[in-house]
């Protein structure tokens, strides 16, 4: 009976300290074409490379899609019809990527309808109704987000929150400049430079969800589908695992009542950054500990 009471309560043990284990879920933006392409890589090399080092890490890979891309780089919807054949969802990011700030309420809702036949098509029934703002932008008036809000719940949709970024968007385009010449030093820069920084990022996500609430919350990456991304994932989701994290899907990361009123946009919007929580607490925002405006002088 003892043994039977000691393994129970060890089970209880590990399952408590599973629960407990920080989770990330992994959100990649820009599909199928994230900035510019370093000669010799295509769209669906870079897909084939993100969705590998993501089933090796067993990391849910939630993407974000951008329509027009499919007209302006013919022959990139392979990226995204590999993307599911990998079993791995989609979702809305606007037709062009347009900023709400620059749109009317109403123009902003024509460019997410534009890209419902293609998610329609991809998804096959199943759930595509989540939308990432582009630029993570939701309007410079409090008017204009209401009505998007609105047009959003009335169509069903999740909005795709964000609690860690590192900027990896900031790397794709100095990376291909630099492999143009062979600057095989900037190359190795540039790796440094974004490891450290979601690194130390992490870390800064974690300790705002402590200040807030004590403990970790389910924290949504924000990534993009782009080839130095590409290059680095393997190495990147290593160095997750290694700080302790395991993964999740979108759904069950905002599962979690942080992100309520985004997963119900009817809802009154609350802060659903951790940054923005902070400051509706009076709470002090820590720095972010990476310095894009030097990686994007690289190699010009």
């Amino acid at each position: 009976m003892r043994l039977v009471l000691a393994a129970a309560l060890a089970l209880v043990a590990t399952t408590a300290h599973a629960a407990d284990k920080p989770v990330i879920a992994f959100t990649w933006d820009d599909l199928p074409a994230h900035a510019a392409l370093p000669p010799g890589v295509t769209r669906v090399q870079i897909a084939t490379d993100l969705l590998k080092a993501s089933a090796e890490a067993k990391a849910p890979a939630f993407g974000f899609i951008n329509g027009v891309q499919t007209e302006r780089e013919p022959g990139s919807d392979a990226a995204l019809k590999l993307w599911r054949e990998a079993g791995q969802p989609l979702g809305n990011h606007g037709w062009s990527h347009q900023n709400l700030a620059s749109l009317t309420p109403e123009q902003f809702a024509d460019e997410a309808a534009k890209n419902e036949p293609m998610l329609k098509d991809l998804m096959a029934g199943q759930d595509w109704r989540w939308l990432r703002f582009p630029f993570l932008s939701e309007g410079d008036t409090q008017e204009k987000r209401l009505a998007v809000r609105a047009w959003l719940a009335a169509n069903q949709y999740k909005i795709a929150s964000v609690t860690m970024s590192f900027g990896d968007w900031a790397f794709s385009d100095p990376y291909a400049r630099c492999v143009a010449k062979n600057d095989q030093a900037a190359i190795a820069r540039l790796e440094t430079i974004y490891l450290d920084g979601a690194a130390a990022v992490a870390d800064r996500s974690r300790a705002m969800a402590k200040a807030l609430y004590g403990k970790d919350i389910p924290y949504v990456l924000l990534m993009h589908g782009g080839a130095f991304e590409a290059r680095m994932a393997t190495r990147l989701f290593k160095l997750y695992q290694d700080k302790g994290y395991g993964f999740t899907t979108l759904e069950q990361a905002e599962s979690h009542p942080f992100y309520k009123t985004d997963v119900d946009p009817s809802l009154p919007p609350e802060p659903t950054t951790l940054e923005d929580a902070l400051k509706a607490k009076g709470l002090p925002v820590p720095a972010l500990p990476i310095d894009l405006a030097a990686v994007q002088g690289m190699c010009r």
